[in-house]
């Protein structure tokens, strides 16, 4: 999937609950699920009939995510994550997530800006 920089690419949810996650979004969005493996964890894709339209984990998997709270975080694709992650915190925001890159993915970090708002960047990766 080839997104412009500048542009929304993914949205990820967040979740403690995958299982009630799923079912609540199953039931309101009428979608379905796959699992696949990314870097040793277990990843939903969110599909709505064969399209992949978003993702979600499971935090109670990684204690990383102890004090994150439970969110949708949007990707923005960009040129440069690490550039990208550079001038958040030149801007007073901080980063959550160094940039790494993530297999079949691309790579990716999470970013929160000065007020509260986490916003994620990435490079998709090439198809």
């Amino acid at each position: 999937m080839e997104t412009q920089p500048g542009h929304f690419h993914w949205n990820e949810l967040m979740t403690r609950d995958l299982a009630a996650a799923k079912a609540f979004y199953g039931a309101v969005c009428g979608w379905t699920y796959e699992e696949m493996e990314v870097d040793g964890m277990t990843y939903t894709l969110i599909m709505d009939g064969e399209q992949p339209v978003g993702g979600m984990f499971d935090m109670a998997d990684d204690p990383e995510f102890d004090k994150a709270p439970v969110q949708w975080v949007g990707y923005v694709s960009v040129k440069d994550p690490d550039a990208a992650c550079k001038a958040v915190k030149a801007g007073g925001g901080m980063v959550v997530k160094e940039p790494l890159d993530v297999t079949g993915v691309g790579r990716i970090g999470v970013t929160m800006s000065k007020e509260g708002a986490f916003l994620g960047v990435m490079k998709p990766a090439p198809i």
